[in-house]
């Protein structure tokens, strides 16, 4: 099959929902339906950003046997029922992070994907800026050495003022974890692809900087900018803001990792640097195209994203000549090019090049023993 005679569905119409629509066109994948929290909402959405055309339901949409594939973009407390319906309905599924609110219900998301034979992937995109492909290829070659120790951190601002306000800030919706688990897994997820490595126990410390917000009755879309005169409703906050986190990983590594929502000037700042027994890289999202490089007996390094300098694994997800930046919409791209690869054949390959739900429940299962780290101030083992 090629990619063009596939047909896929987007559940979810905000920010990341039309970036799922907008990566999979540029693939050439038809993409022939959506559906939003209300069919009104949707067909507003639709209009404003050039949507194909709306489903009344979820139900709806799983029953079209046109549907080849689901791409799940809603808020994370819907996710597991959804891609159990998808699934049901014979459905390949391609589901935001995090997979589920709890590492009970990714399992049983993990056993159902293998009992299925279905593709399945989460999208975890930030590690498909192809740096960090080419990061994680001088690991894997040992042109490092051994990792001794993983730094970094994810930094945003849009949650800095008492008057932001989203339903990731509602624990019903986003689960009990908030910038640790929207953007601090993205971060977690990187470290393990680049290193190889899990993440073996932690040390959290979680902090809620804005106890109090105020906010209006209605729903207020990912990213965008308060304002207007209506009323607004306090409501005390309990979910992090930021957090400062120790990881031990697998074969002794060592790292630290800051994760913030409230960071003035940071709009979506990824850093990590792996230091190996020999050598050291690191990478930062706002200038994706470039790697460090850092030797200690000879000059240091700065390699450009370009097809001709990168490995011949990282060569593949790279759109562009040299000189021609990839960035965020690319990383979708990128990861959608992989997993339809899959798709297009029939079903998962024996080793995805794709984040799977696999991937989604190794990261619920470290950010829960952060959770717990946090509330019982100690070392925590993470729990598979």
């Amino acid at each position: 099959m090629r990619l063009s005679e596939i047909r896929a569905g987007v559940v979810g119409v905000g920010f990341i929902g039309v970036a799922h629509v907008e990566a999979l066109r540029r693939l050439g994948v038809d993409v022939i339906g959506v559906v939003g929290s209300t069919p009104e909402r949707a067909r507003a959405k639709a209009e404003a950003a050039n949507l194909p055309k709306v489903y009344d339901s979820l139900e709806a949409l799983l029953a079209d046997p046109a549907v080849d594939v689901v791409h799940i973009a809603t808020p994370n407390h819907l996710h597991a029922p959804q891609v159990r319906a998808a699934f049901d309905a014979g459905k390949h599924v391609v589901c935001e992070k995090p997979l589920a609110l709890d590492s009970v219900a990714t399992a049983d998301l993990v056993a159902r994907a293998g009992a299925a034979g279905l593709v399945n992937a989460v999208c975890f995109n930030i590690r498909f800026y192809p740096l960090c492909h080419q990061a994680r290829a001088l690991v894997g070659s040992g042109r490092l050495g051994a990792p001794r120790f993983v730094t970094g951190s994810y930094l945003q601002d849009w949650l800095l003022q008492e008057t932001d306000w989203n339903w990731r800030l509602v624990p019903e919706q986003a689960g009990g974890l908030r910038a640790v688990a929207d953007i601090g897994s993205h971060w977690l997820d990187l470290a393990r692809f680049i290193t190889g490595r899990r993440v073996v126990e932690v040390m959290a410390d979680l902090h809620t900087f804005v106890p109090v917000r105020r906010h209006p009755a209605g729903p207020v879309e990912t990213f965008a900018v308060g304002g207007g005169d209506e009323e607004l409703i306090e409501e005390e906050m309990a979910s992090d803001d930021g957090a400062g986190i120790l990881l031990r990983f697998e074969d002794g590594a060592r790292g630290t990792v800051s994760i913030s929502q409230v960071s003035a000037g940071r709009k979506n700042s990824v850093s990590i640097e792996v230091d190996g027994a020999d050598s050291a890289l690191s990478w930062y999202s706002e200038d994706p195209d470039r790697l460090w490089i850092g030797h200690r007996g000879r000059p240091n390094e700065v390699l450009q994203r370009d097809p001709a300098l990168a490995d011949p694994e990282v060569r593949r997800i790279i759109g562009y000549p040299g000189g021609h930046v990839e960035g965020y919409p690319d990383t979708f791209r990128a990861l959608f090019a992989e997993a339809y690869a899959d798709i297009a054949r029939g079903g998962p390959s024996p080793e995805p090049t794709y984040p799977t739900f696999a991937d989604g429940h190794d990261a619920v299962a470290v950010t829960e023993a952060i959770a717990r780290s946090a509330r019982e101030q100690r070392w925590i083992t993470v729990e598979r």
